[in-house]
């Protein structure tokens, strides 16, 4: 094993993403700007999905689950480059780095199951609606989300053991703004090809699998919908199919744009700026699109404000 050359008192550097430009400084202050309405907002979601009993079903468990998980995203990723580049240390341990890429690699994964879950519920709903209290129970419910948590998780502990099982010499830099494993193995004096092989392979079950769930359910509620009679039910299920498709296209594109690529393709300037659309964006636009342009969450938003002023 490569871990009796190096140990965890080792430090990678990370170069980042930002320099100290004025250019460069509104950038950051921008993404940070970002991440704040991200984490705000997920966290809104999270709270009061938990806080009214009447958001208690199986369509906004996994939208907190959703929220959830992009919360845990971001904190794995923003605070150390903040903190980094702020501090103007670029240095990251290997402990460090190993969590970075465990927490990161994981919730990637638990996020491209649950999407495909939630498509399914969508469908169930809409295409099967007498039927959804059997075909999508909180008990169905709860096994599919945990089965997200289940696999999305195992990718990322394969993941983390793998990149860690090759050894790592010269500068040790890497050209990223955190931790990420298709970055390390490009600094790795080990040859990774068939580790690079097999990555491929596990991406195609991580993204390809999960996206012909997504197509299929879309395809059947776009026919379902566009049976409707009624114009404005038409208007409103296309719209919110599009706003949630647009972000499942932002989501997949980018997750295969980096990790289905081999690695001698790489370019460090495009990956940075693509990481940032599902590590920084995506998390800010999840609660927007799915859930605080809903009533019933607008509701629910007026109900714990008027308790907190009347508590």
């Amino acid at each position: 094993m490569a871990w009796e050359n190096q140990t965890f008192n080792s430090d990678f550097i990370l170069l980042g993403i930002f320099d100290h430009s004025p250019t460069h400084i509104l950038l950051f202050s921008l993404v940070l700007s970002i991440s704040a309405v991200a984490f705000m907002g997920n966290t809104i979601m999270v709270l009061l999905i938990y806080l009214d009993t009447q958001l208690h079903t199986p369509m906004y468990f996994l939208l907190s689950q959703l929220s959830l998980m992009d919360l845990m995203l971001i904190s794995t990723t923003v605070p150390k480059m903040a903190f980094n580049y702020l501090s103007g240390s670029k240095s990251i341990s290997m402990a460090g780095c190993a969590t970075q890429i465990l927490f990161y690699t994981s919730l990637l994964g638990c996020e491209c199951f649950l999407l495909a879950v939630m498509a399914y519920d969508r469908y169930v709903a809409i295409c099967h609606p007498l039927r959804y209290t059997n075909l999508m129970s909180l008990k169905i419910c709860g096994l599919l989300t945990a089965s997200s948590w289940i696999l999305g998780s195992t990718d990322g502990v394969i993941d983390a053991v793998a990149t860690f099982s090759f050894s790592y010499c010269g500068s040790r830099e890497i050209a990223h703004f955190f931790c990420d494993f298709p970055f390390l193995l490009i600094i790795s004096c080990n040859d990774t090809s068939t580790f690079e092989e097999v990555l491929f392979y596990c991406c195609i079950i991580m993204v390809v699998f999960p996206v012909a769930v997504i197509t299929a359910s879309y395809a059947r509620v776009i026919l379902a919908v566009i049976r409707m009679g009624s114009g404005a039910g038409r208007h409103k299920a296309f719209a919110t199919c599009s706003s949630h498709l647009m972000v499942v296209g932002m989501y997949y594109g980018a997750a295969s744009f980096i990790y289905m690529r081999p690695i001698s393709n790489h370019s460090s300037s495009q990956d940075k700026m693509v990481s940032i659309f599902y590590t920084i964006l995506t998390p800010t636009l999840n609660p927007l699109i799915y859930s605080l342009r809903n009533k019933e969450v607008a509701r629910a938003f007026l109900k714990v404000s008027r308790k907190g002023k009347t508590g």
